[in-house]
């Protein structure tokens, strides 16, 4: 039996950073017909409630309901010390997140902070991560078990390094192949998971290991590729330093075979022209991660300017680094960032980067991102009125703009009044007492 979604919808039609808010769709008494795990038919709610009596009602009155949330760049693994105080990117590693991540070599930890993040997340209403690991291949095996589980499209890879980490935290560029191809053909394309290769960054893995990841990249071009470019300042000298016959950064990547089209580049901050040009060229997807941003301080992300360009852009809370596991959260420090650089993104394109956007730089935007037909039925409905200063400032509201805004700006996990996952309505766990 189908289920028949009522409340407003928003749906999008195009990309509103290249055709203003018309390229969204909104219905004010709209409704999302679900079966099977897909959408089957958006529209008015009255026209769908006669044309599908058969159809089970799910009543959300003026909540409005969307695609669920996509983060596009995570560190599950560091779940357990998200808002850890006052380093900067290479301390931050060496204090808390090296340390955090050497636990996961215990698979029922693993499991344990794989569940959680999950459950987390979907509070907020994040439908979908992609995800690094650690170097443990029961760090993979604990998030695609928990996401399986859940039903979730979800991509993570063995992060990868073999320098410049404790000895607990280092392969080499043998184990790092022989690792990620061995979990990669235990899980890419089963259910809904897919694998990404990742060298976490050039710092942490010697030439041979950057190679080797190439390599297995070449061997299965269908999987993305995830890593950092350009975060610090500190970070971009100690690549000169390590590198010292590259061009730039990126172009250590491009010359181990680690730059193309499915490739994630996460952070993406102080690139040159150079490195800008050549990303656009190949079709590459950079990852926005603003609260990490701002929280390790790190710089301003120009998504003016990079869009403009024409490049691809994610949108990620970058947990732990990240100061949220929200996704509206992640889009007010998105919004925060460009006013910062001279430039208010509108809530259409907030949102769009939160859901069509990330599922682009994903390749997944024929699935996941949108309430488009025959999409997988992925889903969240948010509360415009989930506090008093939220509802306060919603009823003043002239606007589908006006009323989302300020819940983007001021909302929560309060916020998601519902999350559907491959078309069925996601209910957590209950908690043990």
């Amino acid at each position: 039996m189908p289920d028949l979604l009522l409340g407003q919808t928003l749906r999008y039609t195009g990309d509103p950073f290249l055709e203003g808010p018309g390229a969204a769709h909104h219905e004010r008494r709209g409704a999302v017909l679900v079966e099977g795990g897909r959408i089957v038919a958006t529209g008015p709610a009255d026209q769908l409630r006669a044309a599908h009596p058969q159809a089970r009602v799910h009543d959300y009155g003026q909540a409005l309901i969307c695609a669920g949330f996509i983060d596009a760049h995570v560190h599950y693994p560091q779940t357990a010390i998200i808002a850890s105080w006052g380093k900067r990117l290479i301390d931050w590693l060496n204090a808390y997140t090296f340390p955090e991540e050497m636990r996961l070599a215990d698979p029922v930890y693993a499991r344990t902070i794989a569940a959680r993040y999950f459950d987390l997340a979907l509070a907020h209403g994040t439908t979908t991560a992609c995800s690094f690991a650690t170097i443990h291949p029961a760090s993979v095996d604990a998030f695609f078990t928990e996401a399986q589980a859940r039903g979730l499209r979800a991509l993570t890879g063995k992060t990868c390094m073999d320098r410049n980490a404790p000895a607990g935290l280092r392969d080499t560029a043998q184990a790092a192949y022989d690792d990620s191809a061995a979990l990669l053909a235990r899980w890419h394309g089963v259910d809904r998971l897919g694998y990404v290769i990742t060298p976490r960054f050039a710092p942490t893995s010697t030439p041979a290991q950057l190679d080797a990841m190439g390599a297995l990249w070449a061997a299965h071009p269908d999987c993305l590729m995830q890593t950092h470019l350009s975060e610090q300042t500190e970070e971009i000298a100690w690549v000169r330093d390590l590198f010292p016959q590259a061009r730039d950064y990126l172009d250590v990547y491009e010359s181990f075979g680690l730059l193309g089209a499915r490739g994630l580049y996460g952070h993406a901050i102080h690139l040159t022209t150079r490195e800008r040009a050549r990303l656009h060229a190949v079709g590459a997807g950079l990852v926005h991660c603003p609260t990490s941003n701002t929280f390790i301080g790190s710089g301003l992300f120009d998504m003016d300017g990079l869009r403009a360009e024409g490049q691809i852009v994610g949108l990620a809370t970058d947990t732990g680094g990240g100061s949220s596991f929200s996704m509206l959260r992640t889009m007010a420090a998105a919004y925060e960032v460009g006013q910062l650089r001279g430039r208010a993104l509108h809530p259409a394109e907030l949102m769009w980067l939160a859901t069509c956007g990330s599922a682009r730089a994903l390749h997944l935007d024929d699935r996941i991102g949108n309430l488009g037909l025959g999409m997988e039925a992925d889903l969240v409905v948010l509360d415009l009125a989930s506090t008093p200063a939220i509802a306060q400032a919603a009823a003043r509201a002239e606007t589908v703009w006006e009323a989302l805004f300020p819940t983007i700006m001021m909302g929560d996990d309060r916020a998601i009044a519902g999350v559907w996952v491959n078309g069925a309505p996601y209910r957590p766990a209950p908690q043990s007492t």
